[in-house]
Parts: structure tokens; C-alpha cells; sequence
């Protein structure tokens, strides 16, 4: 029979796994729910626009080409803010929740790109007015930028970061040159007549990417 103290410094330590594991299941609990806090908020905008699109059809595509490219890059360029903030404000709220949401901010800014396609589609009216304009710097640049999240969405996950190891940070780097694509097919729209939104909403990114260029420099590797 086990001595008084020794039965009770066994319940102690079953205590103290139980309550660790409690508090384990409530802090998974707790990020799952702000995940799908995120999720829904993100996923906001396209629920509207679904119940929009069953209700009027295409009559409501013109009205939506632009909004949701919009919303793609802005959300796109929110993804991109998090890690020249990290070397800015890396201790401020808003760089701790951008680093922790960007991969979602990623994949729904490459969802709104395929509603901002969709849209286009459908106002365009047919397949050979969307190969007719092909040509046009505003319409290509929108094209190429969509192809390269294609392989960025689809290797977003934690499996697929496992399974492409080193080689997965290389191909997210992509994600630069879509932005890239994405603010000169905007510039360039309707014969680079409205430049200065544009410019407005990716301008943070540009002066935090150049200051963070500028930094690595100076220290060789900090890149």
C-alpha cells in the first residue's frame, strides 16, 4: 500500500497532465476557432457575391470586375506586409497577426483573383472576346499573374511545405513577381488613366521592401 505522501504527490503529477492537456485542448481550441474567425471573414465577400450572382446573373459581373481585383490585391499585398514589418515593428499586433494569417491572406487573395476572372469572363460574353484581347498589356499581365499563384495556392498547405522542404520558399518568392504583374496590369487599365490608386495601395509594400533591401546590404544574409 502506497504511503500517504507518495499517493499524494502521484496525484499531483496526474493532476498536473491532466490540467497541461486541458490547457493544450483549449489553446487548440482556441486557435481553431480564430482560424475560422479568419476563414469566414476572408470568405465574407465572396458569399455576397455568390448570393449576387443567383439573384441578378451577369448582369452583375461589370459591377464586380473590379471590386474583387481589388480585394485580391489588397489582400495579396497584406500576405507581402508581414515580413518587412517583422524587421520594423517586430513586436507590434498587427506584424504578429499578419505573420500568423499571411499564408490564408494568400489563398484568398488568390480566390478573389479567380471571381475577378470569372467576372471578366462572363462581362466579356464570349471566348472570342477574351482571346481578343489577349494582346493588351493590361490583359496578359492579369493572365500571367493568375498562372503563377496557381503553384503557390496549391502548395500552401503544411503538407505540401513538408514534402517540398527547402525548395518550398524558393517557389513562394514567386508570389513577387505576381505582384509585381498584378500592379502593372492594374496601372496599365484603361490606357493608364487611374494610376494613383494603384500606386497608393502598393505603396507601403514598395518603401518596406526597399528598406528592407537596403538593410540586408549592410548585413550580408539577412534576406
Amino acid at each position: 500500500m502506497p504511503e500517504p505522501e507518495a499517493d499524494h504527490g502521484r496525484t499531483l503529477e496526474v493532476s498536473a497532465r491532466e490540467g497541461s492537456g486541458g490547457n493544450h485542448r483549449q489553446d487548440y481550441r482556441g486557435k481553431r476557432g480564430r482560424h475560422q474567425f479568419v476563414w469566414a471573414l476572408l470568405a465574407a465577400p465572396a458569399v455576397a457575391w455568390t448570393i449576387h450572382l443567383s439573384r441578378q446573373g451577369a448582369a452583375m459581373a461589370e459591377d464586380a470586375v473590379n471590386p474583387s481585383g481589388a480585394l485580391s490585391a489588397v489582400l495579396l499585398i497584406f500576405a507581402l506586409l508581414a515580413t518587412p514589418l517583422r524587421r520594423v515593428w517586430p513586436r507590434a499586433g498587427v506584424t504578429r497577426w499578419l505573420l500568423r494569417n499571411r499564408r490564408y491572406l494568400g489563398v484568398a487573395s488568390f480566390g478573389y483573383a479567380l471571381w475577378h476572372t470569372l467576372f471578366y469572363i462572363v462581362d466579356a460574353g464570349s471566348a472570342r472576346s477574351v482571346i481578343a484581347d489577349l494582346p493588351r498589356l493590361d490583359i496578359w499581365t492579369g493572365w500571367l499573374s493568375l498562372m503563377i499563384l496557381v503553384p503557390l495556392a496549391a502548395t500552401s498547405s503544411d503538407a505540401a511545405v513538408r514534402r517540398l522542404g527547402r525548395g518550398w520558399k524558393p517557389l513562394q518568392r514567386w508570389t513577387y513577381a505576381a505582384a509585381l504583374l498584378g500592379l502593372l496590369h492594374a496601372l496599365s487599365l484603361n490606357g493608364w488613366e487611374d494610376t494613383v490608386e494603384p500606386l497608393v495601395v502598393a505603396g507601403p509594400l514598395i518603401v518596406l521592401q526597399v528598406w528592407r533591401v537596403l538593410g540586408s546590404r549592410r548585413r550580408p544574409g539577412a534576406l
